[in-house]
């Protein structure tokens, strides 16, 4: 497998976006790279074909360092000189006080978070803005309010949820158009699949957007050890995180993995992914191990649309 400069495509409402983006978290939390090697790490995945990162306002240190993240996409973005069209979809609705994560969904916090990312990604419109996740202080519809809000504004193209149940997306498409869901997904953790998550973003045309999608921190021995995802690796000369992103892909046609990546080594292997051709007898195998990750290709359960 290469690392060729595109990729084939998917959809996040009228956005068309590489079918693996680029999760920026991990270049901007501790022991985060320096700057410079940061950059190189986002300019290596448009190189290889990413079309769209995804990031949040707390994607730093703690609420001193809030827009860590964004700055450093808007920078790598300037400097790349071939990144027009490039899609960067963010978050608000968390907070970081002592680098702690504490949810904040009051509608004039949201307000307040998505003029802040304007200014820290240098834009006039957000690409698509997300509730980075629901707040049990704040009723949901309101947090969803003031997205729609933002949208009718003119400050938001796209709105997104993040962390979100079933229930949760139903209440939420009442209020507004509904382009995203980014869920913590992979192969190891799939409460989506099982709970019909994936199958209702896929009944709706929403872009389900997988992260942790080859485990996330502290979730990558279990990915690198497992003896399926290793044989198949091993017989398409790949890597068991790159079976695990070609795996998600064929779950549904509206899943956009979003690996995180530090260095660019990692970002070249996560988009190589899309190169990645299961065949039948990998199929059989996958499923047996990862039974519930089939779970989303049955038909939506008309009781969680």
């Amino acid at each position: 497998m290469g690392y060729g400069s595109e990729m084939q495509n998917r959809r996040i409402a009228d956005l068309e976006v590489s079918c693996i983006g680029l999760g920026g978290m991990p270049l901007s939390l501790a022991g985060r790279p320096d700057e410079s090697d940061a950059v190189r790490v986002i300019h290596a995945a448009i190189d290889a074909g990413v079309t769209w990162i995804d990031t949040a306002d707390v994607y730093c240190l703690d609420d001193g360092d809030i827009g860590h993240n964004e700055r450093l996409i808007a920078r790598a973005l300037r400097e790349h000189g071939r990144a027009d069209g490039v899609v960067v979809a963010t978050k608000g609705g968390l907070r970081r006080p002592q680098g702690d994560w504490v949810t904040d969904g009051r509608p004039a916090r949201l307000r307040d978070a998505c003029d802040a990312s304007l200014r820290a990604l240098g834009v006039e419109v957000i690409d698509l803005y997300q509730l980075h996740a629901p707040d049990d202080d704040v009723p949901f519809a309101d947090s969803v309010g003031a997205l729609a809000d933002l949208q009718r504004a003119g400050k938001v193209r796209h709105v997104g949820l993040s962390n979100v149940s079933v229930a949760e997306i139903a209440e939420a498409r009442a209020i507004v158009a509904v382009a995203s869901v980014q869920n913590r997904c992979n192969p190891f953790e799939t409460s989506s699949f099982e709970s019909g998550v994936v199958r209702t973003c896929a009944a709706h045309g929403i872009a389900f957007l997988p992260h942790s999608p080859v485990g996330g921190h502290g979730g990558h021995a279990r990915v690198a050890n497992d003896p399926t995802l290793r044989a198949v690796a091993e017989r398409h000369g790949a890597t068991p995180y790159q079976v695990c992103l070609a795996l998600l892909l064929e779950t549904a046609d509206v899943v956009i993995p979003i690996p995180g990546a530090s260095k660019v080594a990692s970002v070249r292997s996560s988009a190589a992914a899309a190169d990645l051709r299961l065949v039948d007898e990998d199929r059989a195998l996958l499923a047996r191990a990862f039974p519930k990750a089939a779970l989303s290709r049955s038909a939506p359960d008309p009781g969680s649309l």
